[in-house]
């Protein structure tokens, strides 16, 4: 079972397996002590200061299974701060009720999480103070020093680094698979645009040997029926006549097949955007798309895929986008796609990223334009237009 569970999911449960266990000496230093101190005239925990322990510990469960539920799955946002200062907040008071270590054992799972909600340097700092604030709790043990204190914070930093790299390679392995996820979405929605390009190539060539190799033997068997027609008297004639028919009627069926063929000879794009689309786990992608999608320019049903890429690589990559709507369709003159995110937006000076540009560089090629609308916090908007035909 435990081979079906993502990187995310095992540091989630390892957490909240270590979290349950740490609750039974918090139990046992709340409940049992502080009754046979009772027990023996000496003074006990405050009923408040065990009121308090039990809402830190809880709390932390509580925060951490919230924190984590999409760990992986989305940007990090402002509010992971101060998530994570909950988190801190809640081992550091667990530490100062009890007296004990306990927090530091708390904070050994924040440390597993840390490099998914800050960045690294950040996270290294906020390590060492969360520790650093437990200090006076390891001071008022019984035979610890200030300096003795001072060490043993720097122990549980020694056991939270490991704990916090397991993070890091966790969060790294996450990425390589996103990437490798996505490399691999775009190789087949190319494979995908490669098969239709080349069964349109096929039908055009079939079309092509058809109309010049059978359709000219077939107008020259006419000419040469409809002559012996004029050379020929009786039942003879007759026979000739009815094979100059023939011959007419297979040379307009065979002109009608290779005019066929050669209308049906467009790319249906519909197969290639959904392999691409499919699977992004970061992005809730809705869709709009008609079935089929034909396009008769396979270097134009190039450009919309390579347009539709690049617009879910930004939404993923740069708008910290939760959702994204695509809307593709097309008419008698031109192919649009239009997209929005829910991202944060981005300003006007912004906008002109490799991506956007090799957007306007590829539509540029055949008489397109792209529309751009955005502002900071107002998501990201295109509007791409591409002719399918070229100007006169």
């Amino acid at each position: 079972m435990l081979n079906r569970l993502s990187h995310t999911q095992l540091l989630r449960y390892s957490g909240l397996f270590t979290w349950a266990v740490v609750g039974i000496p918090v139990v046992a230093l709340t409940w049992y002590f502080p009754a046979i101190e009772a027990a023996e005239g000496v003074p006990g925990i405050l009923d408040a200061g065990l009121v308090l322990l039990v809402l830190a510990y809880g709390a932390f469960g509580l925060i951490y299974w919230q924190m984590t539920r999409a760990l992986g799955l989305r940007k990090r946002r402002p509010g992971d701060i101060v998530l994570l200062a909950a988190l801190t907040v809640s081992a550091i008071v667990v530490s100062y009720q009890t007296g004990s270590g306990v927090g530091a054992v708390l904070m050994m799972i924040i440390a597993g999480v840390i490099p998914w909600l800050v960045p690294l340097q950040i996270g290294v700092l906020w390590l060492v103070l969360q520790h650093a604030a437990l200090v006076p709790v390891f001071s008022k043990l019984e035979g610890f020093t200030p300096g003795f204190a001072v060490l043993q914070a720097m122990t549980y930093v020694g056991y939270s680094s490991f704990a916090m790299v397991i993070g890091l390679v966790a969060r790294q392995q996450a990425e390589a698979r996103e990437e490798q996820r996505r490399l691999n979405a775009e190789l087949r929605a190319t494979r995908a645009l490669l098969a239709e390009s080349s069964r349109m190539s096929e039908r055009v060539r079939i079309s092509r040997e058809l109309h010049d190799l059978l359709g000219h033997h077939l107008t020259a068997l006419s000419l040469n029926l409809e002559v012996a027609g004029h050379l020929t008297e009786g039942r003879a004639q007759e026979h000739v006549r009815q094979s100059h028919t023939l011959a007419k009627l297979l040379l307009t069926d065979v002109r009608e097949a290779v005019s066929e063929m050669r209308d049906e000879g467009a790319i249906d794009l519909s197969g290639a955007i959904r392999t691409l689309v499919e699977g992004v786990p970061a992005l809730d992608i809705r869709l709009d798309l008609p079935e089929p999608l034909n396009i008769e320019d396979p270097e134009r049903a190039h450009v919309l895929l390579r347009c539709t890429q690049e617009i879910i690589t930004n939404a993923v990559r740069h708008a910290g986008a939760s959702t994204l709507w695509l809307s593709i369709a097309r008419d008698a003159a031109e192919a649009r796609i239009q997209a929005r995110d829910d991202g944060r937006g981005a300003d006007a000076e912004a906008c002109h990223g490799n991506g956007l540009r090799g957007i306007r560089e590829r539509l540029l090629a055949y008489g397109g334009r792209v529309d751009i609308l955005t502002g900071r916090g107002q998501g990201f908007a295109l509007d791409i237009r591409l002719p399918l035909e070229n100007a006169a």
